[in-house]
């Protein structure tokens, strides 16, 4: 990896500086491993990110966010916590004086999330996945912490078992690859789980949609009965995604398509689907 500079403080210190406990109920767990803590921003020095503007979400403490100021030019944080906003604030205060970092408190799903060049984030793992579909879509590089499970699904092939909505929702918006699984003792309080970080570089899909929000209602309706033929999935799942003439779909579509089952389709064969169904199916306006 290239050699790339790290923060000066130790997450411990920041911790009691804080002077607040992590509270778990707010999926709260804060990364305390120096190691770790130092290999994120190499995640995203290494494939040249540009990181003149990082928006970091979940800023607790600030051991994260002492490392990306050791490497970005400026950083925003969004904190929903007052109390750790303010010591965001007091912890960084040369640096939100010089105006290399910006503290929004708020939640990162409800406020105006500013342009950024890159997002780096250990994420509260509760909203990690709105919060990831609410990024993808600006077509920035990220390196966030999930759940290992879920990062496992971020970024699985079709016919595997991991392989689902959320791997053809992320892949419609980006490579997604799983650079490092974290062990629970990296965190503090440990989670129950354990931890991975994903790299995401966006990219645009190798196949045409007639319109997104449509073609992620689509997928979100025929997963839901991913057990069964594409022909059933689709007919049994129009109050999901909007059709208004299912059967016509199933008439005009490829047999092989409509007997596959979800999890062994490929994302372009999904998008010819929502495409024929977008065309003939009548969909909601």
């Amino acid at each position: 990896m290239t050699e790339t500079p790290t923060g000066s403080r130790d997450p411990d210190a920041l911790v009691r500086r804080a002077g607040k406990r992590a509270d778990t109920r707010q999926d709260q767990h804060f990364l305390v491993d120096d190691r770790v803590l130092d290999r994120i921003p190499e995640y995203a020095v290494e494939t040249e990110m540009d990181l003149a503007h990082v928006l970091e979400i979940g800023g607790g403490p600030g051991a994260l966010t002492d490392r990306l100021l050791a490497v970005a030019d400026r950083v925003t944080v969004v904190e929903r916590d007052r109390d750790f906003a303010a010591h965001l604030r007091e912890e960084f205060a040369d640096e939100v004086a010089d105006g290399r970092l910006t503290v929004v408190e708020g939640d990162a799903l409800d406020v105006a999330l500013p342009e950024f060049t890159a997002s780096i984030s250990n994420l509260p793992y509760g909203a990690s996945s709105e919060i990831a579909f609410r990024l993808l879509p600006h077509g920035r590089p990220m390196v966030l912490m999930f759940q290992q499970e879920f990062a496992e699904r971020m970024a699985a092939d079709p016919g595997t078992d991991d392989y689902g909505r959320l791997s053809v929702t992320a892949g419609h918006y980006a490579d997604v690859e799983v650079v490092e699984t974290v062990p629970k003792q990296a965190f503090d309080p440990q989670p129950r789980v354990t931890s991975a970080l994903v790299r995401t570089t966006p990219r645009e899909p190798d196949y045409t949609v007639p319109d997104d929000d449509f073609f992620m209602d689509f997928l979100k309706a025929v997963f839901t009965q991913r057990r069964k033929t594409m022909r059933n999935a689709v007919r049994n799942t129009a109050h999901i995604s909007g059709l208004g003439d299912p059967d016509a779909v199933v008439d005009a579509a490829d047999e092989d398509l409509l007997s596959a089952r979800a999890g062994n389709l490929a994302p372009a064969d999904f998008a010819d689907l929502a495409t024929l169904a977008y065309d003939v199916g009548d969909p909601e306006a």
